[in-house]
């Protein structure tokens, strides 16, 4: 089946970690320091300004949104605006995706180098941080290279990541007090994936920016679809009234991320090239985010 996007928001700064959540795609513009929202019929409104670049979302089981700031700490919108509920500055360089499970305990992606940087093959230390609602801080995981997206299983059992240098999706089950154990690789990739979602037949769709495209894979590896997009894909979400729309947030990039527009955050604001693209497909969405 030929998969062809067409455009439901465009002009933003550069789109990442969308999430679907009451009935509206969510997700962070992160150089245009803002949390957004926008349903199906391509409606946007902002949700919350974050002048220290907002990146990972999701929601404590009160419904209060949780939001990866670029300044290493996890914010939580309250009434009152973002408050800290965690600091993650002196572990980690860098702080990114998360996944908030049922309990609202937060999942981050943490690494301890520049990813501007990075070279292949380069020794880096970096590791999934666990931050729970009342702020407790620990590694949960560690000796990976990029973890970036993250699902949760429907059952709860088991957090899938994407180590984006390491090409690869490593799976965790989860312990009843958030501990990962069993470490796992879940497939071997061409490239390596940046955002991911669940389908409901146990299945990832994967962003994988340097290849233009996103993939549709089993656990193994084995590739089921491929979508192109014309610029870049950061990463995608399973939503829609069914959850079979399929959402992929894209930035106007083809130099491996663009490192001149991730060291200069200007650039990107004034070309403004980041849009969420969607595509219907077959298998709905499933699990956490």
């Amino acid at each position: 089946m030929n998969y062809e996007t067409k455009i439901l928001l465009d002009e933003l700064v550069w789109g990442e970690s969308p999430r679907w959540h009451e009935r509206k795609l969510w997700f962070s513009d992160i150089f245009g320091k803002k949390v957004m929202n926008v349903d199906i019929n391509g409606k946007a409104e902002i949700v919350v300004d974050v002048p220290t670049l907002p990146s990972g979302l999701g929601w404590l089981p009160d419904g209060r949104l949780l939001i990866v700031s670029g300044d290493g700490r996890i914010l939580r919108q309250d009434p009152s605006g973002p408050s800290a509920v965690a600091d993650l500055s002196k572990l980690a360089v860098g702080i990114n995706d998360m996944v908030v499970d049922h309990k609202g305990r937060a999942y981050v992606g943490s690494y301890g180098y520049d990813v501007r940087s990075y070279k292949p093959g380069q020794e880096v230390e970096a590791w999934i941080t666990l931050v729970t609602p009342e702020g407790d801080v620990r590694v949960v995981a560690d000796e990976m290279i990029c973890p970036n997206g993250m699902v949760i299983t429907s059952d709860g059992n088991v957090l899938i990541a994407a180590d984006t240098f390491a090409k690869q999706l490593v799976a965790f089950n989860i312990e009843e007090d958030g501990s990962l154990t069993g470490r796992r690789v879940w497939a071997y990739m061409e490239a390596g994936p940046d955002g991911i979602c669940l389908d409901a037949e146990g299945a990832i769709w994967a962003a994988t920016p340097n290849r233009g495209e996103v993939i549709r894979l089993r656990e193994g590896g084995e590739v089921t679809h491929r979508i192109k997009v014309s610029t870049t894909p950061l990463a995608c979400m399973l939503g829609g009234p069914e959850r079979r729309t399929l959402f992929i947030v894209t930035v106007d990039a083809h130099n491996d991320l663009d490192v001149d527009t991730l060291s200069n955050p200007e650039a990107a604001q004034i070309k403004r090239g980041s849009r969420i693209e969607i595509v219907d497909v077959e298998i709905p969405g499933a699990g956490l985010p």
